[in-house]
C-alpha cells in the first residue's frame, strides 16, 4: 500500500520519498539489526537527556490556534491584554496559516470553518487589517463555507461575548442542570468530566449573557451582513435533533418565566461546583478549556481579577504557554508530565537501561509522588472505592484518568526502586482503583464508569467533538496487560475485559483506536495486552490484525495513518509514514512473534534510516486524539518514546519478554 501524499495539497512528501531511497539501499546489506542497536543508543542518549532534575519527562502538546486566539479573546473580555503577548500570539497564529488562506486542525488537514473564523477574530485583534491579502484570503473562504452563522456553537458563544452574534440565537443553557440528580437524564454526571468541566461555567455564562464593546465589526464574516442570524432548519419532530431542538425551545422560554431566587441559587451553586474543583495549581481538571470558562463564570459573578481564586487561575493560563524561539507564543490545551514520564520509563527499559538507573529510579520516584489519594468526581459512581489513580498532568486530583494509571504501573514494574515497599504499597493501590473502575460490559474508559448515555451528544450546544467517555480498545487493552503484569491474568475481571476487546475487533482485523490515530494505535494497544495475558499468536484475532498491519504498512516501511480515517473509512491504516505510528505497528508485530518477518524489518530499517543526528525523529503530523476528528494533538515525545520502546523491543527482545515474565 502506498500513501505518501500530503492531505492538503496532494504533493508527495519529500521526506519520505527521500527516506524511502536510502531504506532501499540499505536493505541491500545485512545491515538492519546494527542500524537498529545504533538508532537504539542514540535515541536513549537523547531521551535521557529531556530528563527534568525532577524525575519526570514532558514534551510540549501541540493543538491548533484556537487555543491561541481564545486566550486572545480572554484577554480583551478581561481587559488584560498586553502588546507583547498580543504581538507573540499573532506571529504564532499566522505561520499555522494555510496557503488558501485557512486554518487546519491538525498538520496537512483540510481548513475547517470554526478554526479559521477564532484565529481570524485572533488577528484582527493583533491588528491586523481586514483588506491584508491573507485576512482577505481567510474571509472570502469563510463566506464560502457559510460565514459564522455556519460555525460550531463554542464559536458563536465566544463572538456573542463582544455583540459579533445575538445570545438569544445560541442554545439556553440553564444553570439548574446542576441541580438534575445523579439518576435523572442529562445530569452532570451523564458527560464526560472534560465536557462536565466546561459546561457548568458555561451556564453561568449563557444565564447572564454578558456583552463586552466590539473593537470592529465583523461584517466580512457573514454571506449578508443585513441578516447575520439567519434561522436554522428545524429537524422533523420525530427525530432525536428535532426533539432536542424543540427542548431548546423550551429552555428559552423557560428562561422568560424562571424563578428568580431558583436562578440565583442556581448561579451561587454553580460558582461553589466551580471553585471546589479548582485545583491546588489554579487551574480546573489541568485543561486550557475549562480554565477559561471557569476564570470567566467567576469573573462575571464578582469575583474581581485580584481575588486569590481568579489570580490563581490567570497564572496557571500563563503556565500553557509555549514560547518559541521566532519570538512567537504557542498556547497548550493541556500538559502531559505523567503520560509522558510513565511512557519513557518504558521506553528506557524496553531498550536495555538498567533497572535501577539513577534516571529510573528518579522517574519512579517522581511518579510514586504523584499518585493521587484523595477521591474525585469519578467517585460519584463508585462512592465505597479507595482512591489509587494517576492523572495526566502535573496538578489533576480531581480526574485521575484508568490509561495513565494503567501504564504508570507497567512503567513502575519495569524499575527496581529502592525502596520497593513503598512503589508496591502504589502498585497495589493503582490496581485496586483500576479493577473499581471497570465498566459493566467489563471494558474500560478513561475517567469515569459506564459513561455512556446517548443523549448528551444530541444537545445543541453539543457540536464542538466527543462529550461522554465510554470504554474503548486501546484503555481497554492498556489495563488488561497492566492486570497480566502484576499475575491477574486469570481473574475473572481480566477475562471480561479480553473477550469485550475480541469482540471489538472490526472486520479488518484491526481495532479503533479512542486515544490515538486510529487503527494503528488501536492495534498497536491490543495486541501487546492479549498476548501478555496468555493469548497464543496463532489465535485468529492476533493472525488476522497481523494480515491487516502488514497491508497497511507504506513502500517506505512504514506506517502512517490520516486523521480523516476518523471519518472518511478510506483512509483507515492510510497516511504518510510516521515515527510513532510506525512504532505501534512495530510493537504489534512484535508482540505477534513476527520479528524475523519482512514487514518488521522493513519498519525497523525505516525508525532507523529516518533518524536525525540528535537522536530524535521529525514527526509534524498529529498522531494523538482528543475528541476522534474534532480535536487532534500532537504529542511531542511520542516521535521519542514509542520507537526508542519498539526499537528497544527488536533488539532487546528476550530482555522484555524476561521483564514481563519476572512481572
Amino acid at each position: 500500500m502506498t500513501a505518501t501524499t500530503d492531505g492538503s495539497t496532494g504533493a508527495a512528501d519529500p521526506r519520505a520519498t527521500a527516506a524511502s531511497e536510502r531504506i532501499a539501499l540499505n536493505r541491500e546489506t545485512p545491515e538492519v539489526f546494527a542500524a537498529a542497536e545504533r538508532a537504539t543508543t542514540r535515541a536513549v542518549e537523547h531521551l535521557l537527556a529531556q530528563q527534568d532534575p525532577q524525575g519526570w519527562w514532558k514534551g510540549d502538546l501541540e493543538t491548533n490556534v484556537t487555543m491561541d486566539a481564545e486566550d486572545l479573546l480572554l484577554r480583551q473580555f478581561l481587559g488584560i491584554q498586553d502588546e507583547k503577548t498580543t504581538k507573540a500570539a499573532g506571529a504564532f497564529i499566522r505561520s499555522q496559516q494555510r496557503p488558501d488562506g485557512t486554518w487546519a486542525t491538525f498538520y496537512g488537514g483540510p481548513g475547517e470553518l470554526s478554526t479559521t473564523i477564532e484565529a481570524y477574530v485572533a488577528l484582527r485583534l493583533a491588528g491586523d487589517a481586514p483588506d491584508e491579502t491573507h485576512m482577505a484570503a481567510a474571509a472570502a473562504w469563510i463566506r464560502g463555507k457559510g460565514g459564522i452563522a455556519a460555525s460550531r456553537v463554542f464559536t458563536r458563544i465566544w463572538l456573542a461575548l463582544f455583540g459579533w452574534w445575538k445570545w438569544e440565537d445560541l442554545p439556553e443553557l440553564p444553570p439548574e442542570i446542576v441541580y438534575l440528580p445523579k439518576r435523572f437524564p442529562l445530569n452532570l454526571y451523564d458527560f464526560g468530566c472534560w465536557a462536565r468541566q466546561t459546561i457548568v461555567p458555561l451556564t453561568v455564562v449563557s444565564a447572564l449573557r454578558p456583552v463586552r464593546p466590539a473593537p470592529f465589526p465583523l461584517d466580512e464574516l457573514h454571506t449578508d451582513p443585513l441578516r447575520p442570524n439567519p434561522p436554522r432548519p428545524m429537524a422533523p419532530a420525530a427525530s432525536w435533533d428535532g426533539a432536542f431542538q424543540r427542548l431548546d425551545k423550551a429552555l428559552h422560554a423557560y428562561r422568560k418565566f424562571t424563578v428568580r431566587p431558583l436562578r440565583r441559587a442556581a448561579l451561587r451553586s454553580a460558582a461553589r461546583w466551580i471553585i471546589e474543583r479548582q485545583e491546588n495549581d489554579g487551574c480546573w481538571g489541568g485543561i486550557q478549556p475549562p480554565a477559561v470558562y471557569s476564570v470567566i463564570a467567576l469573573h462575571l459573578l464578582g469575583y474581581d481579577l485580584d481575588h486569590p481564586v481568579l489570580r490563581a487561575g490567570l497564572e496557571s493560563l500563563d503556565r500553557f504557554a509555549v514560547w518559541n524561539e521566532d519570538g512567537s507564543r504557542m498556547i497548550e490545551a493541556c500538559q502531559s508530565p505523567v503520560w509522558d514520564t510513565c511512557l519513557a520509563t518504558i521506553a528506557l527499559a524496553d531498550a536495555g537501561v538498567p533497572a535501577d538507573h539513577p534516571a529510573l529510579v528518579k522517574a519512579a520516584g517522581w511518579m510514586v509522588d504523584e499518585q493521587i489519594q484523595r477521591p474525585g468526581d469519578w467517585s460519584v459512581k463508585r462512592p465505597e472505592l479507595a482512591p489509587g489513580g494517576w492523572a495526566f498532568e502535573f496538578h489533576n486530583d480531581n480526574y485521575p484518568d484508568i490509561d495513565d494509571t494503567a501504564e504508570v504501573v507497567l512503567a513502575l514494574k519495569r524499575v527496581r526502586h529502592p525502596d520497593a515497599e513503598r512503589v508496591d504499597d502504589a502498585v497495589r493501590r493503582a490496581v485496586r482503583w483500576n479493577l473499581g473502575m471497570q465498566s459493566k460490559n467489563g471494558a474500560w474508559a478513561a475517567f469515569d464508569v459506564d459513561n455512556t448515555s446517548p443523549l448528551p451528544n444530541r444537545l445543541p450546544f453539543c457540536d464542538f467533538g466527543e462529550v461522554i467517555d465510554p470504554p474503548s480498545s486501546d484503555v481497554t487493552a492498556h489495563v488488561v496487560e497492566m492486570l497480566a503484569a502484576v499475575g491477574l491474568q486469570h481473574d475473572p475481571r481480566t477475562r471480561r475485559g479480553i473477550d469485550w476487546l475480541l469482540a471489538e475487533q472490526e472486520e479488518n482485523g484491526a481495532w479503533f483506536g479512542r486515544w490515538g490515530v486510529n487503527y494503528v494505535y488501536g492495534t498497536g494497544s491490543v495486541l501487546p495486552a492479549l498476548v501478555a495475558v496468555g493469548i497464543p499468536t496463532s489465535h485468529r484475532a492476533i493472525r488476522r490484525a497481523v494480515t491487516w498491519l502488514e497491508g497497511a504498512q507504506n513502500d517506505d516501511g512504514g506506517w502512517g495513518e490520516d486523521l480523516r480515517s476518523y471519518a472518511d473509512p478510506e483512509w483507515v491504516g492510510r497516511g504518510v509514514s510516521s515515527a510513532s505510528q510506525t512504532a505501534w505497528a512495530l510493537m504489534a508485530l512484535l508482540a505477534a512473534g513476527e520479528r524475523e518477518s519482512e514487514a518488521v524489518e522493513r519498519g525497523v530499517a525505516w525508525l532507523a534510516e529516518t533518524q536525525l543526528p540528535d537522536g530524535s525523529w521529525d514527526e509534524p503530523y498529529f498522531t494523538g486524539t482528543g475528541f476522534p476528528w474534532d480535536f487532534s494533538i500532537n504529542y511531542h515525545l511520542y516521535r521519542q518514546v514509542f520507537p526508542v520502546t519498539a526499537l528497544g523491543r527488536y533488539v532487546h527482545g528476550d530482555l522484555f519478554t524476561a521483564g514481563r515474565q519476572e512481572s
